[in-house]
């Protein structure tokens, strides 16, 4: 097949419409249960389905790794083949997406999109498509956008997730002849997307129905994969990025789980499906979250002591410490970590190496496949004790190795400098005395880094600096706005070490009279 260069494609021709609508995706990259499909068919004869290409996400200045762009692109491919099975076409175009609606604005259509929430640009980019052109943003993702979103959360959400899935109405999207000669393939090329992550997921709507069956069917052995990084990679539901792109919505994960499944398994997903909806809501009510501390005590914090080669040493997976370097490599090659290590990481990153958490919250960011900026800013804020809410959560990356890879699978399947070193070392491989280091095969200081930073002297000292912060932070919480904002949970604030590694129920486990 012959992909027609992007240089060479023409912006969509859109014919005049007297009572057409274009269903603009972003993400919800689905039909079935879809708000703004189910409104666009329910009130318009022809529907128009859109997706715009959008320079900004591309290059090299582009907010996503390769292989997210990827799994994009196959999730695409696959939204096509749904509307091609319904009798339409999805229509592809690329630039400003402000500038291609304009086109169908101008033409007699109206815009429908779902109200996703998001900051930075996303956010200025809807609010201007609504602002300039009238683009309708449809809810029905169980979050509330008016009054109080506290009151009543919890009824609100479950609400959501017991309705029934929405559908497009029966009279179909009629006849759009709107037309483009866009593809996949053309953007591919011209932006030259060849990821070099391994062990990514496919992308799209059958590969997320299917992941969704084989996981309820094994879902009994759920809460025991969760900790343990080897365990997790293929005992977790592994669905996070297929809702991160709406291939599958929260509410037909739930539906389907509390249909087939029961048990302890089912009631830790399920929780795990209310905080996905949680912070997504959080994201909502405060766009703010991904650049600057709930808690405005803590705002430029760790700024004075940013230091560019314990960042580097961090992002490399070379700090001395064999569990977050294990972590940061696994981050970096495949994309994806559970959320224990993902938690030490930033906990390290923040509290041990004493950096700002934008660095590394934007970091997971660029390389997640199921890069959330819901979740993982206001988790990023939360693992770095910026909220002034949380238990200061300081995890001992030497325990996380004890405890969640006793047999040092995960630490030597990415650390194959250590594989020589017996798993009794991999705690503490600077105290390999020398002897053994000449048998094993490697040399502390040269074949793997010693510890960048003395653990025990830095943990001391982080638990003394927010314990000094401690008041102030209270004290700021006192405005009403702000613990709105910060108040992700009734989890009061304490401190101590290690703290989560003994804390397996939270937050992923609380019940839902904490989103009160």
């Amino acid at each position: 097949m012959t992909t027609t260069p992007l240089s060479s494609c023409a912006p969509p021709s859109v014919p005049p419409t007297d009572d057409g609508a274009v269903v603009w995706h972003r993400r919800g990259l689905r039909v079935a249960d879809h708000p703004a499909v189910a409104r666009a068919t329910g009130e318009y004869d022809d529907v128009c389905p859109l997706f715009v290409f959008d320079p900004h996400f591309y290059g090299t200045d582009g907010l996503a790794c390769d292989a997210r762009i990827r799994f994009l692109h196959e999730c695409l491919a696959d939204l096509a083949t749904q509307y091609d099975r319904r009798g339409t076409t999805l229509v592809f175009a690329h630039g400003d997406p402000l500038s291609i609606l304009r086109r169908f604005v101008d033409a007699g259509w109206d815009v429908l999109a779902t109200a996703d929430p998001s900051g930075r640009y996303g956010r200025r980019r809807d609010d201007a498509a609504a602002a300039d052109l009238g683009v309708r943003f449809v809810g029905g993702d169980g979050l509330k956008r008016e009054g109080d979103s506290r009151e009543n959360w919890s009824d609100h959400a479950e609400a959501y997730l017991t309705d029934t899935p929405v559908e497009p109405a029966p009279s179909g999207f009629g006849d759009h002849d709107c037309a483009s000669d866009v593809t996949v393939e053309a953007i591919e090329a011209a932006y030259d997307v060849t990821p070099k992550k391994t062990a990514v997921p496919t992308g799209g709507r059958e590969a997320a129905l299917d992941r969704l069956e084989r996981f309820t069917e094994r879902i009994d052995d759920y809460p025991g994969s969760i900790s343990a990084p080897a365990a997790a990679e293929a005992g977790t539901s592994r669905l996070s990025p297929y809702l991160r792109f709406g291939c599958l919505s929260v509410h037909e994960a739930y539906q389907h789980v509390t249909d087939h499944a029961a048990g302890r398994g089912r009631e830790l997903f399920v929780s795990r499906l209310y905080w996905n909806r949680h912070y997504t809501q959080k994201l909502a009510d405060w766009p703010g979250w991904m650049d600057h501390a709930v808690n405005p005590v803590f705002r430029g914090f760790n700024l004075d002591h940013e230091d560019l080669d314990l960042v580097a040493a961090w992002k490399r997976g070379e700090t001395g410490f064999p569990m977050v370097d294990a972590s940061m490599r696994c981050l970096r090659e495949t994309g994806w970590l559970n959320f224990r290590m993902r938690a030490m990481c930033a906990s390290f990153f923040s509290y041990v190496l004493r950096q700002p958490w934008t660095i590394g919250a934007d970091h997971f960011y660029y390389h997640l496949i199921d890069a959330d900026p819901a979740i993982n800013y206001t988790q990023w804020q939360q693992q770095a004790g910026v909220t002034g809410v949380n238990t200061t959560r300081i995890y001992n990356p030497r325990k996380q190795v004890r405890d969640n890879d006793p047999d040092g699978t995960f630490v030597h399947e990415w650390l194959p400098e250590l594989r020589p070193v017996p798993t009794e070392h991999l705690d503490r491989p600077e105290r390999i005395p020398l002897h053994l280091q000449e048998e094993f095969g490697v040399e502390i200081g040269t074949d793997y880094p010693y510890p960048v930073v003395d653990y025990d002297a830095r943990r001391r000292e982080a638990a003394e600096r927010f314990a000094a912060l401690d008041d102030r932070a209270h004290e700021a919480l006192c405005d009403p706005e702000i613990r709105r904002r910060a108040s992700l949970s009734r989890r009061g604030r304490g401190s101590s070490e290690d703290s989560t590694d003994t804390a397996d129920t939270a937050p992923d486990q609380t019940s839902l009279s904490a989103f009160e």
